[in-house]
């Protein structure tokens, strides 16, 4: 059986999630699972797991790109050790990898490697950079979004709502709203 697995980093990548729904249902795959969540965040990629307990040996995991299931060769690995410990495969559509085979499993390998290698060195050059503007007083970070609602938050306050509330309407982090109440204080 094709088990396929589709992920999207945001809420607001919806076609991305549909495109990767639409390729995993053209190859063939039976059962799907996706999820909306980054993937730096592997303790709350549920349907992943989900779907890693669901296959069965001679399954094969599907994904239409390597780095819709993993963003680092460890991670990679671990979740290659799951499938084959179950007698499944893994398939990236992109790629044409199917780790069934000796070949299939040497590509994944080393093409995950190279990520890996791309992956951090786009990091570097983006620390570099902020470090450049911050040094030339360009960068001045991301605007604080919570403390521009203070108001808003003290208003509330006010009015008798709780922090969890308050929170939500507002669109910030109750721990933000804590900070506010606390620093009124």
């Amino acid at each position: 059986m094709l088990i396929g697995y589709a992920r999207t980093s945001t809420l607001d990548q919806k076609a991305g999630i549909e495109a990767q729904v639409r390729d995993l249902q053209a190859a063939g795959c039976e059962r799907l699972f996706q999820e909306q969540v980054s993937s730096v965040d592997v303790a709350n990629r549920e349907q992943l797991a989900i779907a890693l307990d669901f296959i069965r040996e001679g399954d094969a995991l599907v994904v239409t790109k390597l780095d819709r299931l993993a963003r680092s060769v460890a991670h990679l690995m671990t979740i290659l050790d799951a499938l084959k410990a179950k007698g499944a495969s893994l398939r990236i559509l992109n790629m044409g990898i199917d780790t069934s085979t000796p070949t299939g499993k040497l590509m994944l390998t080393v093409l995950s490697g190279v990520a890996e290698f791309e992956r951090d060195i786009m990091l570097e050059r983006q620390r570099e950079g902020i470090a450049k503007a911050k040094a030339e007083g360009k960068y001045k970070g991301r605007k604080p979004t919570a403390q521009a609602k203070a108001e808003d938050v003290m208003a509330l306050k006010t009015q008798g709502v709780g922090a969890s509330e308050i929170a939500k309407r507002l669109g910030i982090g109750r721990a933000s709203v804590y900070r506010i109440l606390g620093a009124d204080a």
